[in-house]
Protein backbone atom coordinates (compact mmCIF):
# COMPACT_ATOMS: atom_id res chain seq x y z
CA UNK A 1 0.00 0.00 0.00
CA UNK A 2 1.33 3.41 -0.98
CA UNK A 3 1.96 5.89 1.79
CA UNK A 4 -0.19 9.00 2.16
CA UNK A 5 0.72 12.33 3.67
CA UNK A 6 -1.89 11.66 6.36
CA UNK A 7 0.32 8.79 7.56
CA UNK A 8 2.84 11.39 8.75
CA UNK A 9 2.83 14.07 11.42
CA UNK A 10 5.20 16.79 12.55
CA UNK A 11 5.99 17.68 16.15
CA UNK A 12 6.36 21.33 17.11
CA UNK A 13 6.83 22.20 20.78
CA UNK A 14 5.74 18.75 21.83
CA UNK A 15 2.47 18.76 19.90
CA UNK A 16 1.72 16.87 16.70
CA UNK A 17 0.31 18.52 13.60
CA UNK A 18 -0.37 17.51 10.02
CA UNK A 19 2.84 18.10 8.02
CA UNK A 20 1.18 20.46 5.52
CA UNK A 21 1.87 24.19 5.71
CA UNK A 22 0.22 26.78 3.44
CA UNK A 23 2.66 29.56 2.64
CA UNK A 24 2.00 33.25 3.11
CA UNK A 25 0.69 34.93 -0.04
CA UNK A 26 0.28 38.67 -0.18
CA UNK A 27 -1.43 41.00 -0.50
CA UNK A 28 -4.28 39.26 1.37
CA UNK A 29 -4.18 36.29 -1.01
CA UNK A 30 -3.68 34.24 2.15
CA UNK A 31 -6.93 35.67 3.44
CA UNK A 32 -8.19 35.08 6.95
CA UNK A 33 -10.87 32.79 5.48
CA UNK A 34 -8.25 30.61 3.79
CA UNK A 35 -5.96 30.49 6.80
CA UNK A 36 -8.76 29.64 9.22
CA UNK A 37 -10.15 26.96 6.89
CA UNK A 38 -6.76 25.20 6.87
CA UNK A 39 -6.28 25.63 10.62
CA UNK A 40 -9.70 24.07 11.24
CA UNK A 41 -8.51 20.96 9.42
CA UNK A 42 -5.49 20.64 11.70
CA UNK A 43 -3.07 22.18 9.23
CA UNK A 44 -0.64 25.07 9.43
CA UNK A 45 -1.28 28.25 7.48
CA UNK A 46 0.28 31.69 7.10
CA UNK A 47 -1.15 35.12 7.07
CA UNK A 48 1.04 37.57 5.12
CA UNK A 49 2.11 40.87 6.66
CA UNK A 50 2.30 42.56 3.24
CA UNK A 51 0.40 45.89 3.39
CA UNK A 52 -1.20 44.78 6.63
CA UNK A 53 -2.54 48.27 7.42
CA UNK A 54 -4.44 48.24 4.13
CA UNK A 55 -5.65 44.68 4.74
CA UNK A 56 -6.94 45.74 8.16
CA UNK A 57 -8.75 48.68 6.55
CA UNK A 58 -10.45 46.45 3.98
CA UNK A 59 -11.33 43.62 6.32
CA UNK A 60 -12.22 45.50 9.50
CA UNK A 61 -13.27 48.94 8.25
CA UNK A 62 -10.39 50.87 9.81
CA UNK A 63 -8.76 53.92 8.18
CA UNK A 64 -5.03 53.59 8.79
CA UNK A 65 -4.00 54.00 5.13
CA UNK A 66 -6.34 56.95 4.69
CA UNK A 67 -4.74 58.67 7.67
CA UNK A 68 -1.28 58.16 6.14
CA UNK A 69 -2.48 59.60 2.84
CA UNK A 70 -3.77 62.73 4.56
CA UNK A 71 -0.46 63.29 6.32
CA UNK A 72 1.59 63.26 3.12
CA UNK A 73 -0.83 64.33 0.38
CA UNK A 74 1.18 67.48 -0.32
CA UNK A 75 4.18 65.35 -1.35
CA UNK A 76 2.41 63.41 -4.08
CA UNK A 77 4.33 65.17 -6.87
CA UNK A 78 7.67 65.09 -5.08
CA UNK A 79 9.99 62.28 -6.26
CA UNK A 80 11.84 62.46 -2.93
CA UNK A 81 9.78 60.42 -0.46
CA UNK A 82 12.27 60.62 2.42
CA UNK A 83 9.85 62.57 4.64
CA UNK A 84 7.10 59.97 4.28
CA UNK A 85 7.08 57.69 7.30
CA UNK A 86 4.72 55.20 8.87
CA UNK A 87 3.12 56.15 12.17
CA UNK A 88 4.55 53.39 14.34
CA UNK A 89 1.61 53.50 16.73
CA UNK A 90 -0.81 53.02 13.84
CA UNK A 91 1.34 50.22 12.43
CA UNK A 92 1.32 48.43 15.78
CA UNK A 93 -2.40 48.99 16.27
CA UNK A 94 -3.33 47.70 12.80
CA UNK A 95 -1.12 44.62 13.19
CA UNK A 96 -2.56 43.80 16.61
CA UNK A 97 -6.14 44.49 15.55
CA UNK A 98 -6.06 42.31 12.47
CA UNK A 99 -4.12 39.40 13.95
CA UNK A 100 -6.20 39.42 17.14
CA UNK A 101 -9.33 39.31 14.99
CA UNK A 102 -8.06 36.23 13.15
CA UNK A 103 -6.73 34.47 16.24
CA UNK A 104 -10.06 34.90 18.02
CA UNK A 105 -11.62 32.61 15.41
CA UNK A 106 -9.11 29.74 15.72
CA UNK A 107 -10.34 26.27 16.61
CA UNK A 108 -7.06 25.21 18.21
CA UNK A 109 -6.67 22.24 15.88
CA UNK A 110 -3.89 23.73 13.78
CA UNK A 111 -1.57 26.72 13.71
CA UNK A 112 -1.89 30.26 12.38
CA UNK A 113 1.50 31.79 11.55
CA UNK A 114 2.58 35.14 10.13
CA UNK A 115 4.95 35.41 7.17
CA UNK A 116 7.07 38.48 7.97
CA UNK A 117 8.99 39.90 5.01
CA UNK A 118 12.20 41.76 5.74
CA UNK A 119 12.13 43.39 2.30
CA UNK A 120 9.22 45.58 3.43
CA UNK A 121 11.63 48.35 4.38
CA UNK A 122 8.89 51.00 4.85
CA UNK A 123 11.38 53.92 4.87
CA UNK A 124 12.61 52.90 8.33
CA UNK A 125 13.56 49.25 8.04
CA UNK A 126 14.62 48.44 11.61
CA UNK A 127 12.00 50.52 13.42
CA UNK A 128 9.08 49.19 11.38
CA UNK A 129 10.35 45.61 11.49
CA UNK A 130 10.60 45.81 15.28
CA UNK A 131 7.01 47.03 15.50
CA UNK A 132 5.64 44.42 13.09
CA UNK A 133 7.32 41.49 14.83
CA UNK A 134 6.46 42.50 18.37
CA UNK A 135 2.89 43.55 17.59
CA UNK A 136 2.27 40.15 16.02
CA UNK A 137 3.59 38.41 19.14
CA UNK A 138 1.52 40.68 21.36
CA UNK A 139 -1.59 39.84 19.33
CA UNK A 140 -1.15 36.13 20.08
CA UNK A 141 0.05 34.80 16.73
CA UNK A 142 1.07 31.14 17.03
CA UNK A 143 4.36 31.81 15.29
CA UNK A 144 6.31 33.97 12.87
CA UNK A 145 8.06 32.74 9.74
CA UNK A 146 10.76 35.17 8.67
CA UNK A 147 11.17 35.47 4.90
CA UNK A 148 12.24 37.73 2.02
CA UNK A 149 15.62 38.50 3.55
CA UNK A 150 18.29 37.14 5.86
CA UNK A 151 16.63 38.54 9.02
CA UNK A 152 19.96 39.06 10.75
CA UNK A 153 18.44 41.53 13.23
CA UNK A 154 14.94 40.07 13.68
CA UNK A 155 15.62 37.81 16.65
CA UNK A 156 17.40 40.63 18.48
CA UNK A 157 14.41 42.90 17.83
CA UNK A 158 12.09 40.37 19.50
CA UNK A 159 14.27 39.09 22.32
CA UNK A 160 12.69 41.26 25.04
CA UNK A 161 9.14 40.29 24.11
CA UNK A 162 7.48 38.07 26.76
CA UNK A 163 6.50 35.58 24.02
CA UNK A 164 9.97 35.36 22.45
CA UNK A 165 10.49 31.82 23.74
CA UNK A 166 6.81 30.86 23.64
CA UNK A 167 5.79 31.55 20.05
CA UNK A 168 7.12 29.44 17.20
CA UNK A 169 9.82 31.15 15.15
CA UNK A 170 10.97 29.91 11.75
CA UNK A 171 13.16 31.08 8.89
CA UNK A 172 12.82 30.70 5.11
CA UNK A 173 16.08 30.03 3.28
CA UNK A 174 17.11 28.94 -0.18
CA UNK A 175 20.65 27.84 0.70
CA UNK A 176 22.70 26.37 3.52
CA UNK A 177 24.87 29.48 3.46
CA UNK A 178 21.92 31.70 4.37
CA UNK A 179 20.92 29.35 7.18
CA UNK A 180 24.45 29.31 8.60
CA UNK A 181 24.48 33.09 8.89
CA UNK A 182 21.05 33.11 10.54
CA UNK A 183 22.06 30.41 13.03
CA UNK A 184 25.09 32.47 14.04
CA UNK A 185 22.79 35.34 14.97
CA UNK A 186 20.35 32.94 16.65
CA UNK A 187 23.12 31.62 18.89
CA UNK A 188 23.93 35.17 19.99
CA UNK A 189 20.47 35.53 21.54
CA UNK A 190 20.19 31.85 22.53
CA UNK A 191 17.10 31.30 20.41
CA UNK A 192 17.30 28.67 17.69
CA UNK A 193 14.51 28.51 15.12
CA UNK A 194 11.71 26.04 15.73
CA UNK A 195 11.64 25.09 12.04
CA UNK A 196 13.30 25.90 8.73
CA UNK A 197 11.47 26.32 5.42
CA UNK A 198 13.62 25.55 2.38
CA UNK A 199 12.15 27.39 -0.59
CA UNK A 200 13.32 25.99 -3.89
CA UNK A 201 13.57 27.48 -7.39
CA UNK A 202 10.05 26.46 -8.49
CA UNK A 203 8.27 28.54 -5.84
CA UNK A 204 5.96 31.42 -6.69
CA UNK A 205 6.53 35.12 -6.23
CA UNK A 206 9.94 36.38 -5.14
CA UNK A 207 12.76 33.84 -5.37
CA UNK A 208 15.80 33.59 -3.15
CA UNK A 209 18.04 32.96 -6.15
CA UNK A 210 19.65 34.96 -8.93
CA UNK A 211 19.12 34.50 -12.63
CA UNK A 212 20.74 31.07 -12.25
CA UNK A 213 17.70 29.79 -10.32
CA UNK A 214 17.19 26.94 -12.81
CA UNK A 215 20.57 25.48 -11.83
CA UNK A 216 19.28 24.61 -8.36
CA UNK A 217 17.18 21.71 -7.12
CA UNK A 218 14.90 21.68 -4.08
CA UNK A 219 15.81 18.14 -3.07
CA UNK A 220 19.53 18.92 -3.01
CA UNK A 221 19.03 22.02 -0.86
CA UNK A 222 16.75 20.17 1.59
CA UNK A 223 19.33 17.40 1.96
CA UNK A 224 22.12 19.94 2.48
CA UNK A 225 20.11 21.84 5.10
CA UNK A 226 19.14 18.64 6.89
CA UNK A 227 22.78 17.52 6.96
CA UNK A 228 23.95 20.89 8.28
CA UNK A 229 21.43 20.79 11.12
CA UNK A 230 22.28 17.20 12.02
CA UNK A 231 26.04 17.77 11.84
CA UNK A 232 25.76 20.79 14.14
CA UNK A 233 23.74 19.22 16.94
CA UNK A 234 20.36 20.55 15.79
CA UNK A 235 18.53 17.36 14.76
CA UNK A 236 15.40 18.56 16.56
CA UNK A 237 14.77 21.37 14.06
CA UNK A 238 12.35 20.16 11.37
CA UNK A 239 12.69 21.19 7.73
CA UNK A 240 9.76 22.06 5.47
CA UNK A 241 10.30 21.67 1.71
CA UNK A 242 8.64 24.32 -0.46
CA UNK A 243 8.29 24.99 -4.17
CA UNK A 244 6.78 22.76 -6.85
CA UNK A 245 5.07 20.27 -4.52
CA UNK A 246 1.85 19.71 -6.42
CA UNK A 247 0.48 16.34 -5.24
CA UNK A 248 0.25 14.29 -2.11
CA UNK A 249 2.73 11.93 -3.74
CA UNK A 250 5.20 14.80 -4.20
CA UNK A 251 4.84 15.60 -0.51
CA UNK A 252 5.35 12.00 0.62
CA UNK A 253 8.47 11.78 -1.53
CA UNK A 254 9.94 14.82 0.23
CA UNK A 255 9.28 13.30 3.65
CA UNK A 256 10.15 9.68 2.93
CA UNK A 257 13.07 10.03 0.52
CA UNK A 258 14.58 13.49 0.96
CA UNK A 259 14.51 14.14 4.69
CA UNK A 260 11.90 16.87 5.05
CA UNK A 261 9.57 16.75 8.05
CA UNK A 262 6.81 18.66 6.26
CA UNK A 263 5.96 20.57 3.10
CA UNK A 264 4.91 24.13 2.40
CA UNK A 265 2.53 24.64 -0.54
CA UNK A 266 0.72 27.62 -2.00
CA UNK A 267 -0.07 27.51 -5.74
CA UNK A 268 -2.91 25.00 -5.46
CA UNK A 269 -4.58 27.12 -2.79
CA UNK A 270 -4.63 30.23 -5.03
CA UNK A 271 -7.83 28.91 -6.63
CA UNK A 272 -9.53 27.97 -3.37
CA UNK A 273 -12.91 29.56 -2.78
CA UNK A 274 -11.54 31.07 0.42
CA UNK A 275 -8.44 32.57 -1.23
CA UNK A 276 -8.34 36.37 -1.39
CA UNK A 277 -7.73 36.58 -5.16
CA UNK A 278 -10.73 37.76 -7.20
CA UNK A 279 -12.52 34.84 -8.86
CA UNK A 280 -11.78 36.19 -12.34
CA UNK A 281 -8.05 36.04 -11.58
CA UNK A 282 -8.40 32.46 -10.32
CA UNK A 283 -9.95 31.61 -13.69
CA UNK A 284 -6.90 33.09 -15.46
CA UNK A 285 -4.66 30.88 -13.35
CA UNK A 286 -6.72 27.85 -14.35
CA UNK A 287 -6.59 28.80 -18.05
CA UNK A 288 -2.81 29.24 -18.03
CA UNK A 289 -0.34 27.01 -19.88
CA UNK A 290 3.29 26.37 -19.03
CA UNK A 291 4.52 28.96 -21.55
CA UNK A 292 2.58 31.69 -19.72
CA UNK A 293 4.90 31.56 -16.70
CA UNK A 294 8.02 33.71 -16.51
CA UNK A 295 10.63 34.79 -14.00
CA UNK A 296 11.30 38.50 -14.44
CA UNK A 297 12.76 41.53 -12.69
CA UNK A 298 9.73 43.81 -12.54
CA UNK A 299 9.83 43.82 -8.74
CA UNK A 300 11.60 46.87 -7.25
CA UNK A 301 12.97 44.64 -4.47
CA UNK A 302 15.81 43.32 -6.62
CA UNK A 303 14.63 39.73 -6.27
CA UNK A 304 13.61 37.74 -9.36
CA UNK A 305 9.86 37.13 -9.35
CA UNK A 306 7.76 34.36 -10.91
CA UNK A 307 4.40 35.39 -12.33
CA UNK A 308 2.10 34.99 -15.31
CA UNK A 309 3.62 36.97 -18.17
CA UNK A 310 0.32 38.71 -18.94
CA UNK A 311 -0.07 40.09 -15.41
CA UNK A 312 -1.70 43.53 -15.91
CA UNK A 313 0.94 45.24 -13.77
CA UNK A 314 3.68 44.51 -16.32
CA UNK A 315 2.21 46.87 -18.92
CA UNK A 316 0.84 49.42 -16.44
CA UNK A 317 2.48 52.65 -15.35
CA UNK A 318 0.60 53.93 -12.33
CA UNK A 319 1.76 56.96 -10.41
CA UNK A 320 3.74 55.89 -7.33
CA UNK A 321 1.36 55.99 -4.37
CA UNK A 322 3.85 56.05 -1.52
CA UNK A 323 1.69 58.54 0.36
CA UNK A 324 -0.79 55.71 0.98
CA UNK A 325 1.50 52.68 0.81
CA UNK A 326 5.28 53.08 0.48
CA UNK A 327 6.09 49.66 1.89
CA UNK A 328 9.23 49.27 -0.26
CA UNK A 329 10.71 52.72 0.37
CA UNK A 330 14.30 52.90 1.53
CA UNK A 331 15.78 56.35 2.21
CA UNK A 332 12.90 57.90 0.32
CA UNK A 333 13.34 55.90 -2.86
CA UNK A 334 12.52 52.69 -4.67
CA UNK A 335 13.57 51.76 -8.19
CA UNK A 336 10.05 52.19 -9.58
CA UNK A 337 9.87 55.81 -8.41
CA UNK A 338 13.13 56.61 -10.18
CA UNK A 339 11.93 54.95 -13.37
CA UNK A 340 8.48 56.57 -13.31
CA UNK A 341 9.79 60.11 -12.89
CA UNK A 342 12.51 59.54 -15.50
CA UNK A 343 9.92 58.35 -18.02
CA UNK A 344 7.59 61.23 -17.15
CA UNK A 345 10.39 63.78 -17.66
CA UNK A 346 11.30 62.26 -21.01
CA UNK A 347 7.66 62.23 -22.11
CA UNK A 348 7.18 65.87 -21.07
CA UNK A 349 10.35 66.82 -22.97
CA UNK A 350 9.39 64.83 -26.05
CA UNK A 351 12.53 62.72 -25.85
CA UNK A 352 13.01 58.97 -25.93
CA UNK A 353 11.73 57.39 -22.74
CA UNK A 354 13.83 54.96 -20.69
CA UNK A 355 12.63 51.35 -20.84
CA UNK A 356 9.73 50.24 -18.64
CA UNK A 357 11.53 47.78 -16.33
CA UNK A 358 9.77 47.89 -12.94
CA UNK A 359 6.24 47.95 -11.58
CA UNK A 360 4.66 49.73 -8.62
CA UNK A 361 4.52 46.58 -6.54
CA UNK A 362 2.60 48.05 -3.60
CA UNK A 363 -0.31 49.43 -5.64
CA UNK A 364 -0.37 46.59 -8.15
CA UNK A 365 -0.21 43.78 -5.57
CA UNK A 366 -2.86 45.54 -3.52
CA UNK A 367 -5.13 45.64 -6.58
CA UNK A 368 -4.38 42.02 -7.58
CA UNK A 369 -2.63 43.02 -10.81
CA UNK A 370 0.57 41.03 -10.20
CA UNK A 371 -0.33 37.41 -10.84
CA UNK A 372 2.43 35.63 -8.96
CA UNK A 373 2.43 31.86 -9.17
CA UNK A 374 4.51 28.75 -8.74
CA UNK A 375 6.03 26.92 -11.68
CA UNK A 376 3.21 24.35 -11.57
CA UNK A 377 0.35 26.84 -12.06
CA UNK A 378 -0.54 25.46 -15.50
CA UNK A 379 -1.38 22.12 -13.84
CA UNK A 380 -4.20 23.60 -11.77
CA UNK A 381 -6.69 22.55 -14.44
CA UNK A 382 -5.85 18.93 -13.57
CA UNK A 383 -7.38 19.42 -10.13
CA UNK A 384 -10.91 20.54 -11.03
CA UNK A 385 -13.63 20.48 -13.68
CA UNK A 386 -15.31 22.93 -16.01
CA UNK A 387 -18.87 23.98 -15.23
CA UNK A 388 -21.71 24.20 -17.77
CA UNK A 389 -21.13 27.96 -18.14
CA UNK A 390 -17.56 27.34 -19.31
CA UNK A 391 -15.84 28.50 -16.14
CA UNK A 392 -13.76 26.30 -13.88
CA UNK A 393 -15.13 25.04 -10.58
CA UNK A 394 -13.23 26.63 -7.72
CA UNK A 395 -12.53 23.98 -5.06
CA UNK A 396 -12.79 24.61 -1.35
CA UNK A 397 -9.69 24.75 0.80
CA UNK A 398 -10.88 21.52 2.41
CA UNK A 399 -11.00 19.70 -0.94
CA UNK A 400 -7.46 20.81 -1.79
CA UNK A 401 -6.16 19.99 1.67
CA UNK A 402 -7.78 16.54 1.71
CA UNK A 403 -6.36 15.70 -1.71
CA UNK A 404 -2.86 16.49 -0.48
CA UNK A 405 -3.41 14.38 2.61
CA UNK A 406 -4.99 11.30 1.03
CA UNK A 407 -3.90 11.02 -2.63
CA UNK A 408 -1.00 8.72 -3.44
CA UNK A 409 1.61 8.78 -6.18
CA UNK A 410 0.69 11.08 -9.05
CA UNK A 411 -3.04 10.72 -8.42
CA UNK A 412 -5.17 13.83 -7.90
CA UNK A 413 -8.71 13.59 -6.58
CA UNK A 414 -10.43 16.01 -8.96
CA UNK A 415 -12.58 18.54 -7.10
CA UNK A 416 -16.24 18.77 -8.08
CA UNK A 417 -19.23 20.71 -6.78
CA UNK A 418 -21.07 18.90 -4.00
CA UNK A 419 -24.16 18.31 -6.12
CA UNK A 420 -22.25 17.11 -9.19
Amino acid sequence: MQEKLSDYSITLRGRQYKPLMVGGMGVNISSSKLVLAVEKLGGIAHLSDALLMDVCDRELGTHYSQAKTRRFKDLINNPDKSEESFDLEDLAAATKQYISHVMSQKTGRGLVLLNCMEKLTMNAAIDTLRVRLNAALDAGIDGITMGAGLHLSSLRLMKDNPRFHEALLGIIVSSVRALKVFIQRANQVERLPDYVVVEGPLAGGHLGFGDDWADYNLEDIVRDVRKFLDDNAMPQIPVFAAGGIFTGGDAVHMLRDVGAAGVQVATRFTIAQECGLPDEVKQRYLDSVAEDVEVNHFSPTGYPMRMLKYSPAIASEVRPNCETYGYLLSKGQCSYIKEWYARKAAKDAGTEMPPHAKCCLCTQMRNYKVWTCGATVSRLKETTVKLPDGTWYLPTAEQIYNDYMTSTGDHIEVARPENA
